[in-house]
């Protein structure tokens, strides 16, 4: 089984704050699977740290109010093509971020208010009929 995982679930230090979200309950999931890790956002040029983000209707904006759907969404055609390059069984994506959020992401105002809209990374996996879950259902 091929899974492509979210970097930081995978104790990469990928997000916006420079840290991780290494979980344990996926490390042990993922112990006998092939493991694709990805970062939208990293591919979308984005350092770690980075100013946090948010999608706000069809635009990705900075809580300053700069506008960086263009990377963004680079970054998550990038993601899509090595997706793309081999059969992917599963994908566990970070719950609520902005590029990975599965069924939840933050509004966009940064006041930590959730919609039941996935991240731009995800709605694009679910379009093109992957598989794929929230590592909060792990």
């Amino acid at each position: 089984m091929t899974v492509l995982v979210s970097a930081c679930l995978l104790g990469e230090n990928c997000k916006y704050n420079g840290g991780n979200n290494c979980s344990p309950a996926i490390l042990d999931f993922l112990k006998d699977k092939q493991v694709i890790p990805i970062c939208p956002e990293i591919l979308a040029g984005m350092p770690a740290p980075r100013p946090p983000v948010e999608v706000n209707g069809s635009r990705v904006l900075r809580k300053n109010g700069e506008d960086v759907t263009d990377a963004y969404c680079s970054g998550v055609c990038k993601a899509m093509q090595i997706a793309a390059q081999q059969p992917i069984d599963l994908v566990i994506l970070k719950s609520r971020s902005p590029t990975c959020g599965v069924g939840q992401r933050y509004d966009g105002t940064f006041t930590g208010t959730l919609v039941n809209q996935s991240g731009l990374f995800a709605e694009a996996l679910q379009r093109a009929g992957y598989s794929v879950k929230s590592s909060d259902d792990f």
